[in-house]
C-alpha cells in the first residue's frame, strides 16, 4: 500500500514539471526567437519481487516475473529548433535567420553566445549590439554618417554615405552550427551557451555550409504553438488528479486497515 503512496507522489511530481515546462513556453509565446521545450520522462526502476524462471518441461514453472513499477522521473527537457514564422517590422537593424543557424552575441565577460533572436540595436558608439547592449561578434561598426543599411542574406553588410557614389561593405555576419544544438545551455537573454553536449561551434557565413540566410527587416516569432501548449496544460493537469486520487483512495485503504478488529 505504502509503495502506491510513493509511486502515484512520483506522478504528482512529474505533472507538476511538465506544467512548469507548459507555462515557459506560453509565457515566452511573444519572445524573439525562443524555442520551446518540452519534458521527456522515464520509468523508475521496478521491484522485482519474484523473477522469471526457465521453463520446465515438466511444468510448475513461472514464465514470467513479478514486478511493480516504482513510478515516473522527469529525464531530460529538450528544446526544439523547429522555424518561427517570419514577422516583417520594416525595420533595417531587424534581422531573421531562414533555416539553421545561430547568431553569435560577445556577453560583458567576453564569452560568446548564441541566439536566434535578432532584434539588433546600434550604440552610442556605432556598434551593432542586441537589445540586452551584448556586441554582435564579429564586432560590426556603422560608420557615423551612415544613412543606410542593407544587410545582405549572405551576411555581408553594405552601407549607404554620403557623396558615396556605390555602397560600402563594412563587415559581414557570421552565423555558427551546432551537431547538437539541443545541448547548448540557456543562460537567460534569448542567448545560449555552449557545452560539452552541444559539441564546439562551427562558425560559417550564412547561406553556405547548410547555414540558413539572413533576412533584412524581420523577425523570427517564437514556435510556440498555443493550442499544442494548451492540450498539453489539460493533459497534465487531468494526469495530476489521477494521481493524486490514487493518494487518496491509497489512504482509505489504509484507514479501512487501521480500523479493523
Amino acid at each position: 500500500m505504502f509503495r502506491s503512496l510513493y509511486t502515484a507522489a512520483t506522478g504528482m511530481h512529474a505533472q507538476e514539471t511538465r506544467m512548469s515546462v507548459i507555462a515557459n513556453n506560453l509565457a515566452n509565446q511573444g519572445t524573439v526567437g525562443f524555442k520551446k521545450s518540452r519534458p521527456e520522462f522515464e520509468e523508475l526502476l521496478s521491484e522485482k519481487i519474484r523473477p522469471a524462471a526457465a521453463p520446465n518441461p515438466t511444468g510448475g514453472t513461472e514464465s514470467t516475473a513479478l514486478e511493480v513499477g516504482m513510478g515516473v522521473r522527469t529525464r531530460a527537457t529538450t528544446r526544439t529548433f523547429s522555424q518561427g514564422s517570419l514577422e516583417s517590422t520594416e525595420n533595417p537593424m531587424d534581422l531573421a535567420i531562414e533555416g539553421p543557424g545561430f547568431f553569435q552575441v560577445q556577453r560583458p565577460d567576453g564569452e560568446i553566445a548564441y541566439s536566434r533572436a535578432g532584434n539588433f540595436r546600434v550604440d552610442s558608439e556605432g556598434r551593432m549590439v542586441t537589445a540586452s547592449g551584448d556586441l554582435v561578434f564579429p564586432q560590426v561598426n556603422l560608420p557615423a554618417d551612415t544613412k543606410h543599411v542593407m544587410i545582405h542574406a549572405d551576411g555581408r553588410i553594405m552601407v549607404e554615405r554620403p557623396n558615396a557614389p556605390e555602397h560600402e561593405e563594412i563587415g559581414q555576419i557570421e552565423l555558427a552550427l551546432f551537431v547538437n544544438p539541443g545541448g547548448l545551455e540557456s543562460i537567460g537573454g534569448n542567448v545560449l551557451v555552449e557545452t560539452e553536449a552541444s559539441g564546439p561551434p562551427i562558425r560559417t557565413q550564412p547561406t553556405t555550409d547548410e547555414a540558413g540566410g539572413i533576412i533584412q527587416g524581420f523577425l523570427e516569432s517564437s514556435n510556440v504553438e498555443a493550442i499544442t501548449e494548451m492540450i498539453g496544460m489539460i493533459s497534465a493537469q487531468r494526469a495530476y488528479e489521477m494521481n493524486s486520487k490514487v493518494i487518496q483512495s491509497a489512504d482509505q485503504m489504509l484507514q479501512k486497515l487501521g480500523n479493523m478488529r
